[in-house]
């Protein structure tokens, strides 16, 4: 270790439980943050400051304006951009002293090993079933350590799953839901990623490092209205194994298999003024800050609304990102109506 190195790890390295042993330990550590949104910047920027020595980030999204109010390493200039650039940009600026590797890649289970092999540590900084049961799933059969995140409104969870034996996210939730969660973007306090996302790293440091005891067979049950913790234990079960084969879950409000249309294809057949329909499914307040046009019915109020729209005539339907016109898209096709495509990343690409 450089004495500039040793000069900036000074306070971690006074600390008798970490000691230089311990900041070299984590200068050798390899860490996957699988999601750079609201709790993957909280992770990459503390296991940045704290001299993890590798650190790469999985993500495939680009930042965008409703980004900004909570995913912290971003700013106005970054909207477009893909997240892992910015990200890496910055954290390269903050130390130096660490390799950062940037993956724009969705996980499948066709690149999941690949992606997962090379590093100790998988910080699950997700937002969907489908990736968290994947994660899970490829962190067992290679036997890495996975610690988890999750936030809902005002509220977070923080687990470690996989470690020593211990439980995994399917002794938690044997299987993905029956039924298809909203996916509807909805609101998050702003500071709540950044509570849990540090709550992440501080298990990943310990992972590392060895001292205290990290939250195995343990979730930690986060209020930010009230401020309260609560502690929930859970032991692994044997009868709930990951498959053999890894495989891609699909909810009917992630991306999947709906006919899309380009944002280019788009707008040529806007110009070429095609009878079409343009269907916006995102809320009113979002309309107000930036539209392209079209009809406006939220998600929440399509199937009501769905015997005024005309059947004869092609329908794009758009949201923010995708995902939200995705499940349209299935609603409607689940009505009869046939010539319905979803405008491909949302007005991200527009």
């Amino acid at each position: 270790m450089t004495t500039a190195e040793l000069r900036r790890y000074d306070r971690h390295i006074r600390l008798p439980e970490i000691g230089l042993e311990g900041q070299e330990k984590l200068k050798a550590a390899r860490v996957l943050v699988a999601g750079c949104g609201g709790l993957g910047c909280p992770v990459l920027q503390y296991l940045a400051a704290a001299g993890v020595g590798t650190l790469g980030l999985l993500d495939f999204d680009t930042v965008d304006e409703t980004n900004l109010q909570r995913q912290v390493l971003y700013a106005t200039a970054d909207v477009g951009r893909p997240k892992v650039e910015v990200a890496a940009e910055k954290l390269r600026t903050q130390n130096p002293f660490i390799s950062v590797q940037p993956h724009l890649a969705r996980i499948t289970a066709a690149n999941a090993r690949t992606l997962l092999t090379d590093y100790d540590i998988v910080v699950d900084c997700s937002d969907n079933f489908a990736t968290r049961y994947l994660l899970n799933d490829v962190c067992v059969l290679l036997g890495k350590p996975l610690v988890f995140g999750a936030i809902f409104k005002f509220e977070g969870q923080v687990t470690v799953f996989n470690y020593q034996g211990g439980p995994t996210y399917r002794c938690l939730f044997p299987e993905p839901p029956d039924e298809s969660p909203n996916c509807s973007e909805i609101g998050v306090l702003g500071v709540l990623p950044g509570m849990v996302g540090t709550l992440q790293a501080n298990e990943v440091i310990k992972l590392i490092t060895g001292v205290g005891e990290v939250l195995r067979g343990r979730l930690l049950l986060l209020d930010a209205l009230n401020l309260a913790f609560t502690t929930l234990s859970f032991q692994a079960v044997a009868a709930n194994k990951v498959p053999l084969e890894l495989v891609d879950n699909q909810f009917a409000c992630e991306t999947g298999s709906v006919p899309e249309v380009t944002a280019d294809e788009l707008k040529r057949r806007l110009e070429d003024k095609e009878s079409l329909v343009l269907l916006d499914v995102r809320e009113e307040h979002e309309y107000a800050i930036r539209n392209i046009g079209g009809r406006l019915i939220p998600l929440g109020q399509l199937a009501a609304a769905m015997p005024t729209l005309a059947r004869d005539r092609p329908i794009v339907v758009h949201c923010a990102s995708g995902r939200r016109s995705q499940q349209a898209v299935r609603l409607l096709q689940a009505q009869g109506f046939e010539q319905v495509a979803s405008l491909r990343n949302g007005l991200a690409d527009f």
